[in-house]
């Protein structure tokens, strides 16, 4: 797969889950054990829906959908689900089309990660895939009031790379995020195609 950044472009701001990283069959088998845990079940496709949404958001949509309303609290499903996300980390890989370009450019263009994930998991993310040394820049849910798809991640991102986001290309994988980076007037790339997910 090969593929390069569009002409113009001065600045980069990628994704992580999904994008940087294949941690998506992860996040949903932890998400899944929480739920268990809670009499509560959820498939690929409620995940996939709400792909770049922080965990306590998703939390809150479970506790909706699956009518768990005063049995559980949006804290305790993310307390459980990130329990488990940590004991699934380690199998997580980077996904190297993705990653490609990221080392291509380090040093070149200034570049930064925004996600909707929570703090702690995406830096033991980016140290287990040994991506943590291309990104001095890293925005996550805990950082930004409104979350993907309003466009304040990416705008943060382009606010401490001091790049005007006319002139940033982001790497997505979410339909969330994919709205986010376009209302937030940059360019975007669906990588989904890039590389076979297993969830």
């Amino acid at each position: 797969m090969k593929y390069d950044i569009s002409p113009g472009i001065k600045g980069l701001i990628f994704d992580l889950d999904g994008t940087l990283a294949d941690t998506m069959p992860y996040h949903f088998e932890a998400w899944r054990k929480a739920c268990l845990k809670y009499g509560a079940h959820i498939d690929t496709g409620f995940l996939r829906k709400n792909t770049g949404s922080p965990g306590w958001i998703i939390a809150r949509e479970i506790i909706k959908d699956c009518g768990l309303d005063g049995s559980v609290t949006v804290e305790q499903i993310m307390e459980e689900k990130l329990e488990e996300y940590f004991r699934l980390q380690h199998l997580v890989k980077p996904i190297d089309p993705v990653t490609n370009i990221v080392k291509k450019y380090f040093g070149v263009l200034p570049m930064a990660v925004g996600t909707g994930g929570h703090h702690e998991a995406v830096e033991r993310t980016l140290e287990m895939t040994g991506l943590k040394k291309y990104f001095d820049i890293i925005v996550t849910a805990n950082d930004v009031n409104a979350f993907k798809p309003h466009p304040e991640t990416f705008l943060r991102c382009a606010e401490l790379m001091k790049i005007d986001p006319e002139f940033i290309e982001v790497f997505e994988d979410g339909d969330q995020g994919i709205e986010a980076a376009e209302k937030a007037g940059m360019r975007v790339r669906d990588v989904r195609s890039w590389y076979d997910s297993n969830w």
